[in-house]
């Protein structure tokens, strides 16, 4: 009896825990899916209900906001002509760049004690390397410095990126006068020479395609003229004998080389004016009444 009395007690345990525990399940067999651009991405939902048949599913994408992809039994937005469902695994066709981003399955199931489930899935697109836009110059002087780039924005991962001089790939070492950047897709020349003169094209690769490569410029290295020689070289003499005057001016001023003397000015002499001019008739009539 005692026997007895324990299982009955242990089974209705079980039936009590199994009863409030009742509740939606939710889950992805492939929470991560990587896929080319322009295939087919498959977004693996699965859900179990303990009581709810008629369950309510939506897919969601998170964003800068939450937008929906699947809503009241039909889908919404750019996904209504390019996916479809079954079951609660969605299939978005034809997926490009845009597709990328984190999706949110959601099963409601309101007879359930817990009602509401969600899985997550990231969805990654692809790209293949795209042809890269190369900046190189028709032409610099000798001993300039120079910089050619390289650029791949729509390739995913990123690209990496290697320069042919003459179809000639260039590597860097200790000894060249240049440098390569891989990543960023930069060639720098600290000083060019004439046998840098050639043909420069950039490849662009990532694990997802075949390089591409952009179209071979040609880069042209010359010399000054002679008569530019010259005029810079006179204009850097001028400017140089013209800063050395400068500077000797100062020093000769701090030193009080340069101060002029004061020289005092000369009085001028200014002659008294003349008398007045007097009536003589009336000069002499007053010099005889006198004597």
């Amino acid at each position: 009896m005692n026997t007895m009395k324990v299982l009955t007690l242990h089974l209705l345990i079980i039936l009590t825990h199994s009863l409030v525990c009742l509740s939606v399940t939710v889950s992805s067999s492939k929470p991560t899916v990587e896929v080319h651009e322009h295939t087919d991405a498959v977004l693996a939902c699965e859900f179990r209900t303990e009581k709810d048949q008629n369950p309510r599913i939506e897919w969601k994408k998170k964003g800068k906001g939450v937008t929906f992809v699947y809503f009241n039994h039909k889908f919404t937005g750019p996904y209504a002509s390019r996916a479809k469902m079954e079951g609660a695994t969605l299939t978005i066709h034809s997926v490009t760049q845009k597709d990328s981003g984190e999706y949110r399955c959601e099963v409601t199931a309101s007879e359930d004690h817990v009602n509401l489930g969600e899985a997550i899935v990231s969805l990654h697109v692809l790209v293949p390397p795209h042809v890269p836009s190369c900046e190189v110059p028709s032409s610099v002087f000798v001993g300039s410095v120079l910089e050619l780039l390289c650029r791949d924005k729509l390739s995913v991962p990123p690209a990496t990126y290697r320069w042919y001089k003459d179809n000639k790939a260039l590597t860097a070492t200790a000894d060249t006068l240049y440098s390569a950047d891989t990543n960023k897709g930069t060639l720098k020349f600290k000083s060019v020479s004439k046998i840098d003169a050639g043909m420069y094209r950039c490849e662009s690769s990532n694990s997802v395609g075949a390089p591409k490569s952009c179209v071979a410029q040609q880069l042209t290295v010359i010399e000054y003229p002679l008569n530019m020689t010259i005029l810079i070289a006179g204009a850097a003499g001028c400017l140089a004998l013209f800063l050395l005057c400068c500077i000797c001016v100062c020093v000769c001023r701090r030193r009080g080389c340069c101060k002029k003397d004061k020289k005092t000015k000369s009085k001028s002499y200014i002659p008294p004016p003349p008398p007045p001019i007097r009536n003589i008739k009336h000069y002499k009539q007053a010099h005889s009444f006198m004597i």
